[in-house]
């Protein structure tokens, strides 16, 4: 019985995440517009950071996001250090979240979950322990458990610890309760969702 409960939860979970990610973007379509237009004409294009990610079970994807830096380089052709690449729109796109948007998107197709643990770069894949690696047993999210127990100011050990014991304890009252402390989190501006794994990207964009 619990096991049929979890599959109802999870096909429900599924449901839902495509239905309220179709609504969002069709509510946020002027928003995405506003932001795109304004990284083309700060920064040009691409207005978009698609890096491929690992999701459910390792399965590569790629991961949308609105670029937040300049594509500026050195003598050499290699990009310079973010704090130089950094402009006061990337700044508040970060700061706000709304570089965010186009992962509902990511929503959309099946990739990507509203709550779930952040996808991360594929070069990570071979490093994770047994356990570590059971956070792919779930789709990644926008917004997940970590996010909301510390963000930046955690290590990534303990990151991993956190998105495991997601894993093993997810429930719809779980993603609810991250849900709304996520909103409560960029309500009072308390740093940005995004985490270290959307830094220092060789291609000039985040």
């Amino acid at each position: 019985m619990k096991s049929l409960t979890q599959s109802l939860q999870k096909a429900f979970k599924g449901g839902m995440d495509r239905i309220v990610a179709a609504i969002a973007l069709l509510i946020l379509a002027p928003v995405c517009l506003i932001v795109a237009l304004a990284i083309y004409l700060q920064m040009g294009s691409p207005i978009l950071f698609i890096q491929p990610r690992c999701g459910k079970n390792g399965r590569i994807f790629n991961f949308y996001k609105f670029r937040t830096l300049t594509d500026d380089r050195d003598a050499a052709g290699n990009p310079l250090p973010d704090e130089q690449r950094s402009t006061p729109l990337g700044e508040f796109l970060r700061r706000s979240s709304l570089d965010e948007l186009p992962q509902l998107w990511n929503v959309l197709k099946g990739d990507m979950s509203l709550v779930g643990p952040r996808p991360l770069v594929v070069r990570y894949l071979p490093r994770y322990t047994p356990e570590q690696a059971r956070r792919h047993e779930v789709k990644p999210g926008i917004t997940g458990w970590a996010q909301v127990n510390g963000r930046n100011g955690i290590s990534w050990e303990t990151k991993f610890k956190l998105d495991v014991w997601y894993v093993e304890h997810w429930n719809l009252g779980l993603d609810l309760k991250i849900l709304l402390l996520t909103l409560w989190i960029v309500m009072q501006k308390e740093g940005t969702l995004q985490q270290e794994e959307f830094r220092g990207r060789s291609d000039g964009t985040v």
